[in-house]
């Protein structure tokens, strides 16, 4: 899954020890933005194949970042069979060389070859980054779900694929 030179998306378990790492390091940033870590329930048993898939991102061999797709019961767009993003996250260092871009294509395209047409994800208005990133990759609103449905800051995004 490499697509440059000292690029590299790897699939691990949720608690392989890069994966621990980098979990640590957004739910920091969560407190940064948000005053609290993400609190959606989270079963590492989600993220295995075939109904989910977590990757960690390599930069020369140092972990920077994440994404991760889990089964969903949500629906939108006509789609018949969902998954849901999670975990998308890169290190400060290592942000600005379209690393969240290639993996979220990577979940994307992961996600089609899994028999999936529809992908979901949440985030919130104190990550305006990441929803530029998500509408210039051609995610639209969706109606709200999941953990954070009933907060002002939640705002909920869905692609066919």
């Amino acid at each position: 899954m490499a697509d440059r030179p000292g690029v590299e998306l790897r699939a691990v378990g949720y608690g392989h020890p890069d994966a621990t790492a980098l979990i640590a390091r957004v739910q920091e940033e969560y407190v940064e933005r948000y005053g609290s870590p993400d609190e959606t329930p989270v079963d590492p048993a989600m993220f295995v194949p075939p109904g989910g898939l977590f990757l960690v991102a390599y930069l020369d061999g140092v972990p920077v970042g994440t994404g991760a797709w889990r089964r969903s019961p949500v629906l939108a767009l006509g789609g018949s069979r969902s998954v849901e993003i999670k975990r998308m996250y890169v290190a400060r260092e290592a942000r600005g060389r379209g690393l969240a871009r290639r993996i979220l294509a990577e979940l994307e395209s992961t996600a089609v070859a899994a028999g999936y047409d529809l992908v979901v994800l949440e985030t919130g208005l104190r990550q305006p980054e990441a929803i530029s990133l998500y509408e210039s990759s051609g995610y639209v609103p969706v109606p709200v779900f999941g953990h954070y449905r009933d907060s002002p800051l939640n705002r909920c995004f869905g692609k066919r694929i």
